[in-house]
C-alpha cells in the first residue's frame, strides 16, 4: 500500500513539472495579466506608461500629424507646379516658333560664267500650322536673272509630312507670272527630304516641281548631301522658253563641314540640263542645253 502511494506521488510530480504543463500555465497567467492590466505590459513584455491609443499608434507605425517644417513639394520648383498661384506650362501645340534655313547660298561656275544662287526657306507658327516662305533664284553681275517666291500655309497631315497651299510669284528677265501652289513636303522613308509642288497659272498653264535630297553623315562634322531637282510643264510657253513635259533636271552632290550645326561651308559639283521643247528653245537662243557646274557656298540656319 505504501508502495502504491509512492508511485502515485512520483507520477504526479513528473506531470506537474512537464514543459507542456508549464507553458500552458505561463500562457494562462500572461493572458490574464494582459486582460487585467493593458497599460502595464505589451505583448513583447515592454513597459508602457501611455494611453491605449498612443500604444496602438506606436505599434502600427503611425506618427500622427506631420511637423510644421515638413518639406513643401513645390518649395524648390521655382513656381512650376499645379497650384493656383503657379506658372502654367505651355505644352504641345500652344507656342509659336520661327526658323530660317539657307539650304543653298552659293557661287556657281560652269566654265564660261560665274553667278550666285540662293535657296532659302523660312517659317513661323506652331507644330501643326505654319506660314512658310520659300525663295530661290539666280543673280549675275548684281542683276536678278530669275526668282521664284512662294507664300504658303503649311498644315501637318502626317507624322513626317506637311500639306502646303498658297501662291507663287516668278520674276526676273522673263515676264513675271503668278501661280496657285499646292504640294507636300516632308521626310520620306529612309530619311529622304522631299518637296513636291503642283502649280496652276493663267491661260491653263500648269507645272510640277520635284526636289529631293539626302544627308549622309561621314562623321559628326562632315556631311555629304546628294540633291535632285526636276521641273515639268503642262503647256508650251515660248515667251519664257518653256516647253511641254520635262523641262529641266539637275543632280548635284555637296560636301559640307559643320563648324557649328547652324553654320557650314561646302563645295560640290552639279550636272544640269534642259530637255524636250525647252531644250529646243535653248538651242534657238544660243544657250547650252547641258553643263557641269562647280559650286562653293554656305549653309546656315537659325
Amino acid at each position: 500500500m505504501n508502495n502504491t502511494k509512492l508511485v502515485v506521488g512520483v507520477l504526479f510530480a513528473v506531470v506537474a513539472s512537464s514543459p507542456a504543463w508549464a507553458a500552458e500555465d505561463q500562457h494562462s497567467g500572461h493572458a490574464g495579466m494582459e486582460a487585467n492590466d493593458m497599460g502595464g505590459m505589451n505583448m513583447d513584455g515592454m513597459s508602457m506608461d501611455m494611453s491605449s491609443e498612443q500604444a496602438v499608434q506606436q505599434v502600427s507605425g503611425q506618427g500622427g500629424s506631420a511637423p510644421a517644417d515638413a518639406r513643401d513639394p513645390h518649395a524648390y520648383s521655382n513656381g512650376y507646379g499645379f497650384g493656383e498661384d503657379t506658372i502654367k506650362l505651355k505644352l504641345a501645340d500652344e507656342k509659336s516658333f520661327a526658323s530660317l534655313l539657307a539650304n543653298r547660298f552659293e557661287s556657281v561656275n560652269d566654265g564660261n560664267n560665274n553667278w550666285l544662287t540662293y535657296d532659302i526657306q523660312a517659317w513661323y507658327g506652331r507644330d501643326y500650322d505654319r506660314l512658310v516662305v520659300k525663295a530661290e533664284g539666280d543673280a549675275d553681275n548684281g542683276k536678278l536673272q530669275e526668282s521664284i517666291t512662294e507664300l504658303l500655309w503649311s498644315h501637318s497631315i502626317a507624322s513626317f509630312w506637311d500639306g502646303q497651299l498658297g501662291i507663287r510669284y516668278d520674276d526676273g528677265e522673263d515676264p513675271s507670272q503668278s501661280w496657285l501652289a499646292v504640294g507636300v513636303q516632308g521626310l520620306a522613308p529612309y530619311w529622304f527630304e522631299v518637296d513636291v509642288t503642283a502649280y496652276v497659272g493663267d491661260n491653263g498653264r500648269s507645272a510640277l516641281a520635284v526636289e529631293a535630297e539626302y544627308e549622309l553623315l561621314i562623321t559628326q562634322k562632315w556631311i555629304l548631301q546628294p540633291r535632285f531637282e526636276a521641273g515639268l510643264n503642262g503647256k508650251d510657253d515660248p515667251v519664257r522658253g518653256q516647253g511641254t513635259g520635262l523641262t529641266d533636271m539637275s543632280l548635284g552632290i555637296r560636301l559640307r563641314y559643320e563648324i557649328r550645326r547652324e553654320f557650314a561651308p561646302y563645295v560640290g559639283v552639279e550636272w544640269a540640263g534642259t530637255y524636250g521643247r525647252t531644250a529646243d528653245y535653248a538651242r534657238a537662243a544660243g544657250q547650252d542645253v547641258s553643263d557641269t557646274r562647280l559650286v562653293a557656298g554656305l549653309r546656315f540656319w537659325f
